[in-house]
């Protein structure tokens, strides 16, 4: 079990203001195709496995805050949260990754992931 990076999620009723900040500090925007960001409006700024994505909210993405934990194995993440007593989904594929998704005691989101 190995965590490979970590990713900041956030949507937000106004992402403009959050894209211009990030833009000033510096920070390059990943490349997305048209298809992604006319379906939604917004940004990924990557450092190596990790991220921070910026996104619109919307009807089919609330405004909210996720934490997004990429692993080597989500089953084996699955396994261990849930003999500590955590609930956790049952992994699905998404935009192919694995997730598994949980929400942590301060209400947060969080998500754990790994490639497929």
């Amino acid at each position: 079990m190995k965590v490979l990076g970590y990713r900041f999620c956030m949507t937000l009723d106004e992402h403009a203001p959050m894209l211009d900040f990030f833009d000033k500090l510096g920070l390059k925007r990943k490349e997305l195709p048209p298809e992604i960001t006319d379906e939604f409006p917004g940004a990924i700024y990557p450092a190596g496995e990790s991220w921070v994505e910026i996104w619109q909210a919307g009807e089919q993405m609330p405004a909210g805050t996720m934490l997004q934990i990429f692993v080597d194995d989500v089953h084996a993440f699955v396994t261990e949260g849930r003999a500590n007593g955590l609930e956790m989904s049952d992994p699905s594929e998404m935009h192919g990754e694995m997730v598994s998704f949980t929400t942590a005691p301060n209400g947060m989101f969080v998500s754990v992931q790994s490639p497929n």
